[in-house]
């Protein structure tokens, strides 16, 4: 292991990559201390220690911590997947996306303007709501969250949570571009990673004060584990469908003959339809923040949409069935596949070239899409049980099954493949080469 880790730094661009990447992650987490001015930080976190198993705290997770420490950064990178999802649904539906998505480079930059734009009315947005939670906000036992909640005070804030978001947002795209992994995916697991020491250390208090039982704890960390094996098994899992390639003939050479594979994977979408799903549940609570204190249909909100309601958890699973859907769609095209394999002179036994092909392989992605879909929305929704069967607290339970651990596991997994293919292509040994996750093909 420790030659692996020594082989990425012999190569400069990988150790490049790595290292931005690394400082870029670094930025977003020293700029995460900076807070919003016009808050009492005390007083916050008085009021958000009543939040920690709501949606506001799950919320709070995804930003790194930083809506509960009223950073510059307390949107997160959400407004940016939101925005996504928009432009995504769009392109589903709307003939002028359609047609962006199929210029290639020119269509591409466009909608990465007009997500940006989109980010911005989405942040402003969940920037007013904010800017009013804080200042309507009861007075605790450590004062007011804001002393002083005039007009300058929404200006400011509105004006330092928009100019946070787009900056990690930029951040994002930077890594993406320039580093290893996904920059977003990779911020958003940084900020889950931020909190599990925070977590794990109250449970150790609280072993310590008897007030939680060791033997469930260790259960806890065997759950953990066994669920963190069928996640990485699921996202790996692929489906072979065979592959032939006829024989030609070209001058005194003979090509193609040999038999292959498409490697289908089970879980195609990976763990966007996780982020994707839970980017649309905090709209609700979005909207009820929007009201006064006290209004009927914002409490009715808050209480239907906490993360450990019913109503909450059917909802939740239901949209990341259909993102990952949704999302397999965009990320593997059938009719591609099938066209490259005719030009090839490849085909798949017993189904016919073209039209055939392209819906045999839909047919087999849709088969194996259902089971992986149904896994991801119940590992979502896992944490509603264990809180509710073994009276587990629900940040707690988030950590040891559920969303949280969906995508660091995901991310962890696409940005280990990826430092995997740079060292393959190099003659290097990858970390992935053993078991049955395997970097390349041996010979």
């Amino acid at each position: 292991m420790i030659e692996k880790i020594i082989n990425i730094f012999r190569i400069p661009d990988l150790r490049k990559k790595l290292i931005f990447t690394g400082l870029l992650l670094l930025v977003y987490r020293l700029g995460g201390k900076v807070p919003i001015p016009g808050i009492d930080k005390a007083a916050l976190a008085a009021v958000m220690q009543g939040y920690a198993n709501s949606l506001l705290g799950l919320y709070d997770m995804f930003a790194g911590g930083f809506f509960s420490q009223a950073s510059i950064f307390a949107l997160g990178i959400m407004p940016y997947i939101s925005a996504s999802i928009i432009i995504q649904l769009l392109g589903a539906a709307v003939p002028y996306f359609q047609r962006l998505q199929k210029e290639g480079e020119e269509g591409r930059k466009k909608i990465i303007q007009l997500t940006r734009y989109g980010t911005v009315l989405i942040s402003m947005l969940q920037a007013v709501g904010v800017s009013v939670f804080l200042a309507t906000t009861p007075v605790t036992n450590a004062g007011p969250i804001v002393p002083n909640p005039n007009a300058i005070f929404y200006f400011v804030t509105i004006l330092t949570l928009v100019t946070g978001t787009i900056f990690v947002m930029w951040l994002g795209e930077q890594i993406s571009d320039h580093g290893i992994g996904n920059g977003i995916s990779l911020i958003i697991m940084v900020g889950i990673l931020a909190q599990a020491p925070h977590v794990f250390n109250n449970q150790i208090v609280q072993m310590q004060n008897g007030l939680s039982n060791p033997f469930e704890n260790l259960f806890l960390l065997v759950l953990m584990f066994a669920i963190t094996f069928i996640v990485v098994a699921v996202s790996t899992g692929v489906r072979k469908i065979p592959v032939q390639y006829a024989k030609r003939v070209v001058g005194r050479k003979v090509y193609g003959g040999q038999a292959t594979h498409i490697p289908l994977k089970i879980l195609t979408a990976g763990v966007m339809p996780i982020i994707f799903a839970q980017a649309l549940m905090f709209l609700p609570n979005t909207l009820a923040n929007l009201f006064p204190e006290g209004n009927s249909f914002g409490s009715w909100l808050q209480i239907v949409f906490a993360p450990t309601h019913i109503v909450y958890s059917l909802f939740f699973a239901v949209l990341i069935i259909i993102f990952t859907y949704f999302y397999t769609a965009i990320a593997f095209n059938p009719v591609d596949v099938a066209d490259n394999m005719k030009k090839q002179g490849g085909f798949i036994p017993g189904v016919r070239p073209g039209k055939s092909t392209s819906d045999y392989i839909d047919h087999i992605l849709t088969r194996v899409t259902l089971p992986a879909s149904i896994f991801l929305a119940l590992i979502a929704i896992f944490p509603t049980f264990l809180s509710g069967a073994f009276d587990v607290d629900y940040a707690l339970a988030s950590f040891y099954g559920g969303t949280s651990l969906l995508i660091i596991v995901g991310v962890a997994l696409d940005t280990l493949q990826q430092i995997e293919s740079h060292l393959t292509m190099r003659h290097y040994d990858g970390f992935l080469k053993s078991g049955k996750i395997k970097g390349r093909n041996r010979r």
